[in-house]
């Protein structure tokens, strides 16, 4: 049996390619996660998928849901983050002695540690996983090297240990041309984007969704032979 992701791949490659669907339901999503994120409190309606006149299957679906869900509730985290480091760094350039530098930097740790290591540590794990990748998309630094840049080197490395303890590596990039889970989340990002129920923005890493659309659907193509 094949991995579930490999198996959403498929999904998704052969919906965007030739897949009938209804329209797109644009109200607030409705549905919250428990501890263990498998709560659902009411009905999602997504666009029906059909392969070979057959609907996603419960447990397929149950799962996409679950990684949507993740991807919906961090994203804005991420879209934050970018914002709040581009001015940082706009406000940094613009001083001129180290005094100033020095009083800065100590504003810089005090919003690292109040309010992006603080909102980290309130995720879930894999929450935290996606997190961290849509740090680097949005950024095009990874979660250590921004903690670094900003901190110390023995700071980002004890950052990385304790989070390595949840499973969440902060050296993790974003890879949607080489990572399925990637391009399944790029994907949610699409069509959230055309929907409105997320804000885009811009990121810091090139993404061309048809030609990245097009390579998965290549190799969905080539597991089928």
């Amino acid at each position: 049996m094949k991995p579930l992701l490999i198996a959403l791949l498929i999904i998704f490659c052969v919906h965007f390619s030739n897949a009938q669907t209804t329209p797109q339901d644009t109200t607030k999503i409705g549905y919250e996660l428990g501890e263990d994120e498998y709560e659902i409190n009411d009905t999602i309606q997504l666009p029906e998928i059909l392969i070979s006149k057959e609907k996603l299957d419960p447990e397929a679906r149950k799962q996409f849901l679950l990684l949507q869900s993740r991807v919906y509730k961090v994203y804005p985290y991420a879209k934050v983050a970018s914002e709040r480091l581009t001015n940082l760094n706009k406000g940094m350039a613009n001083l001129k002695t180290n005094k100033e530098k020095k009083k800065y930097f100590k504003i810089v740790e005090g919003y690292l540690s109040n309010e992006f290591e603080a909102k980290l540590k309130k995720l879930s794990r894999k929450q935290g996983q996606i997190l961290v990748k849509l740090i680097h998309r949005q950024t095009g630094t990874t979660t250590y090297e921004l903690v670094k840049t900003l901190k110390s080197g023995w700071k980002a490395f004890w950052s990385n240990t304790a989070a390595s303890l949840f499973d969440i590596n902060l050296k993790t990039k974003y890879a949607p041309y080489t990572v399925n889970e990637d391009y399944l989340i790029e994907t949610i990002l699409f069509r959230a984007f055309e929907a409105g129920r997320l804000q885009n923005q811009k990121p810091a890493i090139v993404i061309d969704y048809d030609t990245l659309n097009d390579s998965w659907v290549k190799r969905a193509e080539n597991l089928k032979k």
